[in-house]
């Protein structure tokens, strides 16, 4: 039975009357009249004259659709009965919305199916043929966090309605978060002491090229790639998806799935039929899963292929979108299970989520994936900076990005007398969640910076480490290629601001973000910098960019080069454009799809690189520095 989040305040005396504080209406902040609310002026140095997109629409559009669904399908499955749903015709569940709802789904199905029609897909590839561009290198795609669809294999009674049905990434998915809640979660969720399957429960990563294309019918995520790959020749005996389980600890990918087993089998069997090596692939956490997966396929202690193993099968290895030092917002996702998302949706939205899910429900959830925590931010201060300085805060800023989580004072005994760093963040996050939390995150990864080559070489012997590219290195490849592709100009969540919860004697949660504090750049509690609108500049860039440029993260010499590509949504497209530079709509578009291609044709020397945005003057204030 899953246990309730626990509730701990740092050195709090617990004796403390919570409950006689006065609540907060939810749009207000607690910030009083005549009162001074620090103020952050943000600089962004490529910001496109769009009006600010809310990819969160789309998942409460495919929440809405998949309520109506649910209520249509009923009719025909025996366990449910509910007829008065199953009566209900597409025009009289529009009849009780609103109106500027409705209006607003109508134009975003119209802007995707518009989307659809003008933009042909294969006309990235078959241009690149036309160039005498053909299919070279095998390739395999490693697919970010959340994008593998999850299918269940459990055969136990509360399993059988679902057997090889997806729980995750389908609109079967939507119907069972609708109509059976409690039972979504126990499957979704891991169990908390092991990180592995609960008992009678199976979930699985989908197979296939279908497992990552599309999220859900009609958003697609690798399905553009697969399109101008198909157009250059490719098909499944040179092109294979390496899905995997997002939910676990790298550790237990291996454990339980024997994944990285699995992808090294693949790649020496590619490169033997073949005769070519083969070009790795990666998005988003899916490049931290590679990261890993070099260290381990090397290691005595995983794949044993040896030193060499990388370089005798590996051509390149193509970087998209990394969040190669995590991401600032996998901290509030975890905390309080927000993001700016959920912090800024209207009034309307946001009582139809804390009744769907609620934000502790949320945390939870988050809490019991462990590989969700992979994705909090690496490097700690040096890296993020500390209350007073960041290596990416802008001129004219009166408050540093370093003051990660900023709380009012005095307002709750749960909510801490003091703003935090990224550090302090990290700490507070351990010392406030429950110990089986705590015991997943200490067993599994490490956070750190190895200031020495002699520090590099005994992480290799540390499989906590492998995930951290500031505690260990890159393989020893001198004939190896990386190309970092990212995107940049889309402001990304950067720090927070934090009070105690609106009713505190309600919620096992601490804190919750200040959603009524709207001061200058602070929008919804939330203060906004640089990156791709998920991952942060620092993050997606500065490995690239500098780190492993440095002896000791990169002893063989490595080849890196990158290209920056800047943020030119089209003004009433749904998912940006061919010009997006937005985290998951950017593996949709033209250049990203040309350099791709150029690198499995064996011709991504002709790739000039190109850097746009100010990484390489905020990778040399990042306090991480060469060896002697």
């Amino acid at each position: 039975m899953a246990s309730t989040l626990r509730r701990r305040a740092v050195g709090a005396d617990n004796s403390s009357e919570s409950s006689s504080q006065v609540p907060t209406p939810r749009d207000e902040s607690p910030v009083k009249p005549g009162e001074e609310v620090e103020k952050v002026k943000i600089i962004h140095e490529h910001r496109p004259k769009t009006r600010k997109r809310r990819n969160t629409f789309i998942f409460l559009m495919g929440s809405l659709f998949g309520l109506v669904a649910a209520g249509f399908l009923a009719k025909n499955n025996d366990l449910i009965e509910l007829p008065e749903i199953g009566e209900l015709s597409m025009d009289s569940f529009l009849d009780v919305l609103p109106a500027g709802l409705v209006k607003d789904m109508r134009d975003l199905v119209n802007g995707e199916r518009d989307f659809i029609d003008s933009y042909d897909s294969f006309a990235v590839g078959l241009k690149a043929r036309s160039e005498g561009l053909t299919a070279h290198h095998p390739v395999i795609m490693v697919p970010g966090v959340i994008s593998t669809g999850l299918e269940s294999w459990g055969t136990a009674n509360i399993s059988r309605p679902y057997f090889r049905k997806r729980l995750w990434g389908s609109w079967t998915m939507m119907r069972a978060l609708v109509m059976d809640k409690e039972i979504w979660k126990k499957h979704i969720m891991l169990d908390k002491r092991t990180g592995l399957d609960p008992p009678n429960i199976k979930l699985r990563a989908a197979q296939g090229f279908d497992a990552t294309d599309f999220f859900i019918t009609g958003y697609w995520i690798w399905s553009k790639i697969l399109e101008n790959l198909a157009s250059l020749g490719y098909d499944p005996t040179n092109s294979f998806s390496a899905a995997y389980d997002w939910r676990l600890s790298y550790q237990n990918l291996e454990y339980r799935d024997q994944y990285f087993t699995r992808l090294k089998n693949i790649v020496e069997l590619a490169h033997e039929f073949s005769g070519q090596k083969v070009v790795l692939t990666s998005h988003s956490m899916g490049s931290q899963v590679l990261f890993y997966f070099f260290h381990w396929v090397a290691s005595a202690q995983g794949g044993k292929g040896g030193d060499d193993w990388v370089d005798r099968h590996i051509e390149a290895w193509i970087n998209i979108s990394g969040c190669m030092l995590g991401a600032v917002k996998d901290v509030t996702a975890i905390l309080s299970g927000e993001m700016r998302d959920t912090a800024q949706l209207n009034s309307f939205a946001v009582y139809g989520l804390e009744r769907f899910l609620n934000k502790e429900e949320r945390a939870e959830i988050f809490r019991a994936m462990p590989g969700m925590s992979a994705m909090l931010p690496i490097g700690g201060d040096a890296v993020w900076g500390n209350l007073t300085w960041a290596p990416d805060d802008q001129p004219g800023q009166k408050a540093s990005f370093g003051s990660f989580l900023n709380f009012r004072r005095g307002v709750n005994w749960t909510t801490p007398d003091r703003n935090f760093t990224v550090s302090d963040a990290m700490q507070y996050l351990l010392d406030t969640t429950d110990d089986w939390y705590r015991d997943q995150i200490q067993k599994s990864l490490s956070h750190g910076i190895a200031h020495t080559s002699a520090e590099v070489e005994a992480n290799e012997l540390d499989s906590r480490k492998w995930i951290n590219p500031l505690e260990t290195r890159l393989p020893l490849a001198p004939n190896l290629k990386i190309y970092c592709f990212y995107g940049v100009g889309k402001p990304t969540e950067r720090a927070y601001y934090y009070r105690s919860p609106e009713f505190p004697g309600l919620t096992n949660l601490n804190v919750t973000i200040d959603t009524g504090l709207i001061v200058d750049e602070i929008d919804h509690g939330v203060v906004m910098g640089e990156g791709d609108g998920t991952v942060n500049i620092l993050s997606s860039g500065y490995m690239c960019a500098k780190g492993w440029h440095m002896k000791r993260y990169n002893p063989a010499g490595v080849q890196i080069k990158v290209v920056e590509m800047p943020h030119e949504p089209e003004r009433f497209n749904p998912r940006g454009g061919p010009n997006t530079a937005d985290h998951v709509d950017i593996l949709g578009r033209q250049k990203l799809n040309e350099l791709i291609l150029r690198v499995v044709a064996g011709k991504g020397y002709m790739i000039d690189e190109t850097i746009i945005s100010n990484i390489r003057e905020y990778a040399d204030k990042v306090q991480v520095y060469e060896e002697g």
